[in-house]
């Protein structure tokens, strides 16, 4: 058996892992989009790095775009295989993936009309909505925790992350020549004490662990102390300085977590009193669907909703689904919050809304996660930075740009170390670190080796090992 990196592989996006076993099958863990990588990002997502068609299984980690992104275009180019996932992520990827399909046409639309004006041939979308409707006859949901063989030599069992809902490490076992093989990959992993959702649970002892590793260099600031920083920056941006708070967020997960926390201050009765708009189409279908899973919430959740039906609505919070309600937000003229996706600022309806509003000093972008380094939220963040380029046009910086990275869904190297303790280190054959960037992946592996790992790999794209 033999595992291929082909994306994640020494950065943060784009998760996909092949493993070929000895008799021939095929399995893909995660089928992500490269995301924020400006003019690479669409050759690097058209070009997959195996045959669609010969693919015999998919497992999903979970929904978000950078692991899900790609399954329309797997079954446009003939992909028939099973994708096989939790139910929760089955649910979020049937509202994600229409959406995702939904941008590229947009995109292309508007990257024809320039190609079109320069005389050149347009260009097809990588998929249609259509594409990622029906690549979700293929879905095959798994609660946490039961064992499903998938035939008579490969089964997987899901087991939560807290990452995101539905996220899970998938713990796969193949039996070669007798000898059963136990492989877990743990997608990423969240943290210890997640707002919203029940905290990572342990894994069965694996052989070869392939694990994520974002945070691999950085410790998250305790989430009270991130929790109080947030309500200072809504006081000095929307009282002090009677401006807008732009909050970039992913639609899926870190918005469900900010509209909670938000929640909480105004049953305490410490939220200013003005208007919260939540502008994104894809956080009103989540949001429901978080509704939907109240199994999967925490205690603390389920406190709240012991006084509050709904922890992730009040009375001074908006969700925004109409084009036409999006750009009357720029001429509102009040102080208020509008959190809206994405979480990068590499498209949606947040990009229109920064370039409207990072000139006026009174505003605040506040970012709440990580941002790849080629991103525009990541760039926005650089120290004493004057202008940014958005949509091709040059913006002087004058809002304050704020950060707040305990928001953030994944562990940092602590709590990352503490969620893989359930493992006897010496049983585990290879560990290969996935999903950061190489230099964070360098420090990080010190750290593990440091505590006893052995054979800790960071494969680059391409790169091929025996299991």
């Amino acid at each position: 058996m033999k595992i291929k990196f082909i994306g994640a592989a020494r950065e943060v996006t784009g998760s996909k892992h092949l493993i070929t076993t000895d008799a021939g099958k095929t399995i893909l863990l995660d089928c992500g989009m490269f995301q924020g990588k400006g003019m690479e990002t669409d050759a690097l997502n058209r070009d997959l790095g195996f045959d669609p068609e010969k693919l015999d299984y998919l497992i999903l980690s979970h929904a978000h775009i950078d692991h899900s992104g790609l399954i329309p275009y797997l079954y446009k180019l003939g992909f028939r295989g099973s994708v096989i996932c939790t139910t929760p992520t089955r649910d979020l990827c049937s509202i994600m993936l229409p959406d995702s399909g939904f941008i590229q046409e947009l995109d292309v639309k508007w990257f024809n009309k320039k190609r079109i004006s320069r005389g050149q041939e347009p260009v097809e979308p990588i998929y249609r909505v259509e594409d990622a409707d029906r690549c979700l006859e293929l879905f095959i949901s798994v609660a946490y925790n039961r064992r499903l063989n998938i035939d008579d030599n490969i089964s997987v069992k899901f087991t939560n992350t807290g990452h995101m809902l539905g996220s899970a490490a998938v713990n796969l076992r193949v039996v070669e020549n007798g000898q059963a093989k136990n492989i877990t990959y743990t997608g990423d992993i969240g943290r210890p004490h997640n707002r919203l959702l029940q905290r990572p649970a342990s894994f069965p002892q694996c052989d070869y662990l392939i694990t994520e590793s974002t945070y691999g260099d950085r410790l998250h600031e305790p989430d009270k102390e991130s929790e109080e920083r947030l309500l200072e920056i809504v006081h000095e941006t929307c009282v002090k300085r009677k401006g807008k708070l732009i909050i970039p967020s992913f639609s899926v997960g870190r918005t469900q977590e900010i509209i909670f926390v938000l929640n909480n201050f105004y049953n305490q009765g410490r939220l200013p009193h003005i208007e919260v708009f939540v502008d994104s189409p894809l956080s009103v279908n989540a949001t429901d669907i978080f509704r939907m899973h109240t199994d999967s919430m925490n205690n603390d959740v389920k406190e709240v909703m012991l006084n509050d039906d709904d922890p992730f609505g009040f009375s001074s919070l908006r969700y925004i689904k109409k084009v036409d309600e999006s750009k009357a937000l720029n001429d509102y003229d009040r102080p208020c919050i509008i959190i809206s996706s994405s979480g990068m600022l590499e498209a949606g309806r947040v990009k229109h809304h920064v370039s409207n509003n990072i000139e006026n000093s009174n505003n605040t972008v506040l970012i709440v996660g990580y941002c790849s380094p080629t991103s525009l939220g990541a760039r926005i963040q650089q120290p004493g930075l004057r202008e940014i380029s958005i949509f091709g046009r040059m913006h002087k910086v004058n809002a304050k740009i704020e950060r707040i990275e305990a928001f953030s869904g994944h562990g940092d190297y602590v709590e990352m170390m503490h969620y893989l303790s359930c493992q006897d280190k010496d049983l585990i054959r290879k560990t290969f670190l996935v999903h950061g960037e190489k230099k964070v992946q360098d420090n990080y592996r010190t750290k593990l080796q440091e505590d006893g790992y052995h054979e800790v790999e960071i494969p680059a794209s391409g790169d091929e090992f025996e299991l």
